[in-house]
């Protein structure tokens, strides 16, 4: 756990250093791989997280899933159990802040999905490694959620995000793919 702290430390100072306009240009060329791969316009329902900076950016992928008809599920994460289910966002005005800053969708006005029906989650995180492992943000919602999903799991990192070596344990779960501003990483299971 303390590793997997001190990575997650190193990380966040690493990718906070990163100016405005090089994060805007470094999303925006993560997002044009993930446009042209097949997992992206394959999936008709997708997953993903309201990002925060220093994340790769979501809201131009948001975007740009709503013009192309796609079906956009953003989780709600329940503090209480450690719990997580996604909910349809269909507008930015369909979320609310909640804890520590982030936007999660508004119960009243979202409907929640079905594990499912999901085709493809963007799995956010802080660090990852060649295999497909990530270090998350802490909260281990991610690794619970996926645990039996059966669709597509990606991430999306900058480079600087994909480190050698990680602390892994029995219930991670690896992603299948990640793109990065300078690749794409294929995972083979």
């Amino acid at each position: 756990m303390e590793e997997k702290k001190a990575i997650r430390n190193q990380l966040k100072q690493q990718l906070g250093q990163i100016q405005r306009p090089m994060y805007e240009h470094l999303s925006y060329k993560i997002a044009q791989k993930l446009y042209n791969s097949p997992v992206w316009t394959e999936a008709k329902i997708v997953g993903l997280t309201i990002s925060k900076m220093p994340e790769v950016d979501t809201y131009q992928i948001i975007r740009k899933a709503w013009e192309q008809g796609k079906t956009v599920v953003v989780p709600k994460c329940y503090p209480n159990d450690k719990a997580m289910k996604f909910r349809v966002l269909k507008a930015f005005e369909e979320l609310e802040s909640v804890y520590y800053g982030l936007y999660e969708p508004i119960e009243d006005v979202t409907e929640e999905i079905c594990k499912s029906d999901i085709d493809l989650i963007i799995v956010p995180g802080i660090a990852f490694n060649r295999e497909g492992y990530r270090i998350g943000f802490g909260g281990g919602y991610y690794d619970r959620y996926l645990a039996d999903y059966k669709g597509v799991a990606i991430s999306l990192a900058f480079n600087t995000q994909i480190v050698q070596t990680l602390p892994i344990e029995g219930h991670d779960i690896p992603v299948s793919k990640i793109f990065t501003d300078e690749e794409t990483i294929e995972i083979y299971g």
